[in-house]
């Protein structure tokens, strides 16, 4: 059985889970906001495939947009996101007045930055980290070691399909 880590996704199936447009994710790539961390456009015709990280990534861009946060704030807060290790992600709640963000790994930091009059709304990382796993569960990727399609861990190769039919 597949883990996470061992399959990577194309453009479009990444787009749906972060719930971005096609165009936002090419100019994100092209940019270095969020690039593909499994293989990168290669010329004309290649497949961008994207990791599970690199979705929650997107997906945590698409929310600090949508809430005004400039986009160099973001691409700071990218930046140090990436220098985490992925278990480390699902404890942070990212906070931010609108201009600034701020990590939080404890109930007692958000309740300081709240009384500090700060912090207008946050996004708790674990819970973006379920919603991509839900979205991604659905959706097809492709396997790290045989390029086989696969959907939420299985392989759909005709053999396992026909195994899945005769109800193996």
């Amino acid at each position: 059985m597949n883990t996470s880590s061992d399959i990577g996704y194309r453009g479009a199936t990444a787009c749906v889970a972060a719930g971005i447009s096609y165009r936002q994710l090419d100019y994100w790539a092209r940019t270095g906001l969020v690039e593909p961390g499994v293989r990168g456009a290669a010329g004309s015709g290649s497949q961008r495939l994207y990791s599970f990280r690199d979705i929650l990534v997107l997906k945590i861009v698409k929310r600090l947009l949508d809430t005004g946060v400039s986009l160099q704030n973001i691409r700071t807060a990218v930046e140090h996101l990436r220098s985490r290790g992925v278990s480390d992600l699902e404890s942070i709640t990212l906070m931010s007045d609108g201009a600034s963000i701020y990590e939080c790994t404890s109930p007692d930091e958000i309740v300081d930055l709240l009384q500090g009059g700060q912090g207008v709304f946050g996004i708790a990382i674990g819970k973006v980290w379920s919603e991509v796993e839900g979205s991604l569960s659905k959706l097809q990727g492709e396997s790290l070691e045989d390029g086989s399609l696969v959907v939420s861990g299985e392989t759909n190769d005709e053999l396992a399909q026909r195994r899945k039919l005769k109800g193996a």
